[in-house]
């Protein structure tokens, strides 16, 4: 059972960091479209930069995207918690697009009227069904790695950052090997110095 959930990290990791991509990218585009003749007619330089657009899509969906990020390095109950953190934004998502439904529609109907066109008719982008699709994977996934996380393969303590005040022992250049050596000067130090007096 064990060795199943670790198998299960790769695939939702990767299902998570292209939903929240797909999410963010889809959220910075405009989610509604206007139709009718009086529609072909005015200048879209004419509305906001945001009309038909839910921006906050994009900035929820980042979020997620960093706690996948952090979920990466982390280890214990920082992970988990991460995770949670990353489901509690993919719900944000959810509901973002949920009031995106009628408030595009709406931002853009008001954004018309302010320029004399009212008969026209509304309809939604390809944009908001990707944005839609995004945010109820990225749900799915950040559920799912709240519930596994504990499971997954960890990163190794030996990338964590030195501690301060533990310097490494110093070894006499004849009894190092050249590969020692190497890897000392690639740490900074002077593998060809004694000890501190």
């Amino acid at each position: 059972m064990a060795e199943r959930s670790r198998r299960t990290f790769g695939p939702v990791v990767l299902l998570g960091l292209a939903a929240g991509t797909l999410t963010a990218v889809a959220g910075n585009k405009s989610w509604a479209v206007a139709e009718g003749r009086q529609a072909s007619r005015f200048s879209t330089l004419a509305l906001s930069v945001d009309s038909g657009k839910m921006p906050v899509t994009t900035a929820v969906a980042l979020v997620v995207l960093a706690s996948w990020g952090v979920v990466l390095v982390t280890r214990g109950r920082v992970r988990r918690a991460v995770a949670a953190i990353g489901a509690l934004a993919s719900a944000g998502c959810v509901a973002a697009v949920v009031i995106g439904w009628s408030s595009v529609t709406d931002s853009l109907r008001s954004d018309l009227a302010g320029v004399g066109v009212t008969d026209v008719s509304f309809s939604h982008t390809a944009w908001f069904w990707a944005a839609a699709v995004g945010a109820l994977l990225s749900l799915v996934a950040t559920v799912l790695a709240v519930r596994l996380v504990p499971t997954w393969p960890e990163m190794g303590s030996r990338y964590d950052a030195p501690v301060a005040g533990s310097e490494p022992a110093v070894v006499d250049p004849d009894d190092q090997s050249s590969l020692e050596l190497w890897k000392a000067m690639d740490e900074g130090r002077d593998p060809t110095a004694g000890p501190a007096e």
